[in-house]
């Protein structure tokens, strides 16, 4: 419950005093200029969402057999409300991803190798962005901002030790009894009880990640770049509604950022922290303060608050899906 409250708390905090401070505006003028938006850019902005969405299904579907396009839909948004509403939601919402999926007779296995290649491609997928950005900035002439290099530079190190790691867990069942062993032991250091489950459920899993990465790694790859290219696409039309005039390779940098800094645990979906870590960007590459502003927080509002009444949706599709039959859960669970 103390989680919960600081990580809000300092969501509310980021976003009413930290973003209008260091995007150097106010929200009175940030209200100005999204309410020059006209309600059919608003559709064009939602349809763009449900498009990424539903190209993220590919990632999903590619990681579960058995899974459609459809459910997989669900299970996303149902998924993401919750992690959108409170501070390290992931694990609720994963929790939710696994009570779903049992209800259609999907196995606990199933949906842990879903979630583990998944996360694996995420993080890899985000990790690549400002690396991508610099290269962009470097061949455009941009003068780089300290910052920005060392978000490419952390960028490379992460996604290389996640690549070696996940070569080393997939890799042999040695290499995943040692990094599951490693892992329990870094979880009692927090943990006391805690028992060899990681060891266990990498090595128990480990024929499975590999069949998977090695069958849907281009479908997953190219869902992934499917998503995050559209909601680049979406990121460009909402600066450029809220009129921020800046070459595409510093606004795909500022994207960049944004995205990487979703990843940040302590708000929901990094709420605020992304938004002023964008905003901050935009404004030091000359765009207007305001518009600046504006042009994220509108961003956000498709992103990140949209996902929460797709998600009710998603609950209310799911309540009226058929469950599967006993025989079937008895099956998923032997």
């Amino acid at each position: 419950m103390l989680q919960v409250t600081v990580g809000l708390g300092l969501a509310v905090g980021m976003l009413w005093w930290g973003l209008p401070h260091f995007a150097k505006t106010s929200w009175s003028e940030v209200w100005h200029v999204l309410g020059t938006v006209p309600l059919w850019k608003a559709a064009l902005f939602a349809g763009l969402v449900v498009g990424g969405l539903y190209c993220y299904t590919f990632v999903m579907t590619g990681a579960m057999q058995g899974l459609g396009h459809v459910r997989a839909l669900i299970l996303n948004v149902c998924g993401s409300s919750v992690s959108n509403l409170l501070p390290g939601g992931g694990a609720i919402g994963l929790a939710a991803t696994y009570s779903i999926a049992k209800s259609w007779g999907f196995s606990a296995a199933s949906v842990t190798t879903m979630a583990v290649v998944t996360g694996v491609w995420n993080v890899l997928a985000r990790a690549a962005l400002p690396i991508i950005a610099v290269v962009g900035l470097a061949w455009g002439a941009t003068d780089l901002p300290p910052a920005m290099r060392e978000a490419a530079w952390a960028a490379v190190l992460s996604g290389a030790a996640i690549v070696v790691l996940f070569a080393l867990a997939i890799g042999t069942d040695r290499g995943a009894r040692q990094l599951g062993r490693g892992l329990d032991r870094l979880v009692r250091l927090v943990r006391r009880g805690h028992g060899g489950t990681i060891e266990r459920g990498l090595t128990d899993l480990r024929g499975r990640i590999a069949e998977t990465v090695r069958t849907g790694w281009l479908q997953m790859s190219l869902g992934m770049l499917g998503f995050f290219g559209l909601y680049y696409v979406l990121f460009l039309l909402c600066t450029q509604t809220t009129g921020i005039e800046l070459p595409f390779g510093q606004l795909f940098a500022a994207y960049a950022i944004g995205r990487l800094l979703t990843a940040v645990g302590v708000t929901p979906g990094g709420l605020g922290v992304t938004e002023t870590g964008t905003a901050a960007a935009l404004v030091a590459w000359g765009a207007d303060p305001a518009s600046a502003m504006a042009g994220v927080v509108l961003f956000s509002i498709f992103t990140h608050f949209l996902e929460i009444p797709l998600g009710a949706l998603g609950w209310v599709a799911w309540s009226l899906m058929p469950r599967a039959t006993n025989d079937e859960l008895a099956e998923a669970d032997s």
